[in-house]
């Protein structure tokens, strides 16, 4: 009978392959993905980070949800207390800023002291009758409602 050259051909070398042969595309496709990325999403989950750290009252902010707010309050590491219209302050887990649109710069020390002595200042020269100011008697929506005419 006929015997097809396959069979008829020696089995030549079966040795197994060698076992660091083998690995080599593995590792090479593992490097890839690394630098591709997992090494470009850790940085920019390690700037979020330092970004959510650094939140501050008076900063612009944007949450996951997308509604942009002011910070009023910070109220301890994972709260923040935002104002998100005129009179409607919510509380706000910090992870779920999404980003910090507006940066507010810190004030110095001597500034808060200038500020807490003008205002002192300003408390004394505001000190007089409501007349002066145009208190109740005869300024305002009140005195118009009570009648009364400011002369």
């Amino acid at each position: 009978m006929f015997v097809s050259p396959a069979f008829a051909q020696s089995a030549g070398d079966l040795s197994a392959p060698n076992v660091i042969e083998s690995l080599v595309p593995f590792l090479l496709i593992f490097a890839v993905f690394y630098f591709l990325l997992i090494r470009p999403q850790q940085k920019k989950m390690k700037e979020h980070k330092s970004m959510l750290g650094s939140i501050r009252r008076g900063d612009k902010i944007v949450t996951n949800g997308g509604i942009f707010a002011d910070v009023v309050k910070v109220i301890n590491e994972n709260e923040l207390e935002v104002k998100i219209a005129e009179g409607v302050k919510v509380r706000v887990d910090r992870n779920m800023v999404s980003y910090v649109n507006a940066k507010t710069e810190p004030a110095d020390k001597s500034d808060k002291a200038a500020k807490s002595d003008n205002a002192d200042n300003d408390d004394d020269n505001n000190k007089g009758s409501d007349d002066d100011k145009g208190g109740s008697s005869g300024g305002g929506l009140r005195g118009l409602l009570s009648g009364k005419k400011k002369t």
